[in-house]
């Protein structure tokens, strides 16, 4: 059977996506976020395959430790909570700003509701549940990126 050019190309195309796919997995960047008084270390999800996986399939997140999604331009960006195992509070940010915090966000399997912020945002940083209470972060709290 005679492979035609035009399959040739489309598998060319799948396995390099996959390939940048999962280097983009693979390369690891941190930064603190002073949020309040409080000092967050949060891994950076800088591109679409991080932003996707998100903190699927962790156990956890050490005290004080989260994730900053960075989406380069400010918008209403979603977040959901499936096949996370713990709970969450997230926290959009602006301009130097919380400007929403969805408090306890519970996981979620199959059928999952999505969390949109009231006002737009350039970041979101997904911390331990209560982690807003504990430090009495609100809308309104300065948040920097170190």
């Amino acid at each position: 059977m005679m492979v035609g050019p035009e399959l040739v190309i489309i598998l060319l195309v799948v396995v390099l996506a996959t390939v940048i796919f999962v280097r983009n997995l693979q390369t690891t960047k941190w930064v603190n976020v002073r949020i309040g008084k409080a000092v967050v270390r949060a891994e950076v999800a800088d591109n679409v395959a991080k932003q996707i996986k998100g903190l699927m399939f962790r156990k956890g997140l050490e005290e004080n430790e989260g994730m900053l999604f960075e989406f380069g331009k400010e918008g209403y960006h979603n977040i959901w909570m499936i096949n996370m195992s713990f709970s969450i509070d997230i926290i959009w940010i602006n301009d130097g700003k919380v400007v929403d915090i969805k408090k306890d966000a519970q996981p979620c399997r199959i059928v999952c509701p999505s969390y949109s912020p009231k006002s737009p945002a350039k970041y979101v940083l997904e911390v331990n549940a209560n982690f807003t209470e504990k430090n009495s972060i609100k809308i309104g709290t300065e948040a920097e990126l170190h």
